[in-house]
């Protein structure tokens, strides 16, 4: 009788020099991506070089680079990240939510991060898009397709508040998102202009009072 299989070990790998060092070129790329978006909405786009980015980054200016072409192409990058990375899809899509609680949460849960922040960090959409929609054509078009994702994901909500009777207006969902997109940059930029959570409490009250009814 054959004797019976002793148990697999699981396989273990011995890392290369080669996958090492593509762990190395990654993790820099990363670290001038992080050091990048940290300059950048605490400066401006041009209020920070290249060589403060690397160096808030902790790496040679040189490699830089080795992971953008330019300046503007690691600015597009941060557009496409902060949209990726933002939570919004997750609150505004939560079905086991109220769609209006899911709006108030959402625009809630951004107030509470810019006044945390003592208003320094504003959004960096709305900061590009003020600095560099009529400079770079590379990160205006990435700030579009972020406009049209945000709005998506407040339509969605907005929709299913009307389908349940919480929104009682008839306006089209994707107007009403996008006014709402609209106003809530102009709160921002009015907020952290008088370092004061008074324009943020105005948004809320006219946008769930007067306008999600």
């Amino acid at each position: 009788m054959p004797k019976a299989h002793s148990a697999i070990a699981p396989l273990t790998f011995e890392t290369t020099g080669h996958i090492k060092g593509l762990m190395a070129r990654h993790n820099v790329r990363e670290q001038i991506v992080e050091a990048g978006l940290k300059c950048l909405q605490e400066k401006g786009f041009n209020g920070v070089g290249v060589q403060e980015i690397t160096a808030a980054a902790g790496v040679p200016k040189g490699s830089f680079y080795n992971h953008f072409e330019s300046k503007e192409a690691l600015g597009a990058e941060l557009v496409e990240r902060y949209g990726a990375a933002s939570k919004r899809r997750e609150v505004l899509a939560d079905k086991s939510v109220p769609p209006l609680d899911r709006l108030r949460k959402h625009f809630d849960t951004l107030n509470t991060k810019f006044i945390d922040s003592n208003f320094e960090h504003g959004c960096l959409l709305g900061n590009f898009s003020a600095e560099l929609a009529n400079q770079s054509a590379l990160i205006r078009e990435s700030l579009a397709k972020l406009f049209v994702r945000w709005t998506d994901d407040l339509v969605v909500a907005i929709a299913d508040a009307q389908a349940d009777g919480s929104i009682a207006s008839k306006r089209d969902a994707a107007d009403l998102a996008a006014f709402l997109l609209d106003a809530y940059e102009g709160t921002l930029l009015r907020a952290r202009v008088e370092r004061d959570r008074r324009p943020f409490d105005r948004f809320m009250q006219l946008a769930f009072e007067q306008i999600l009814i």
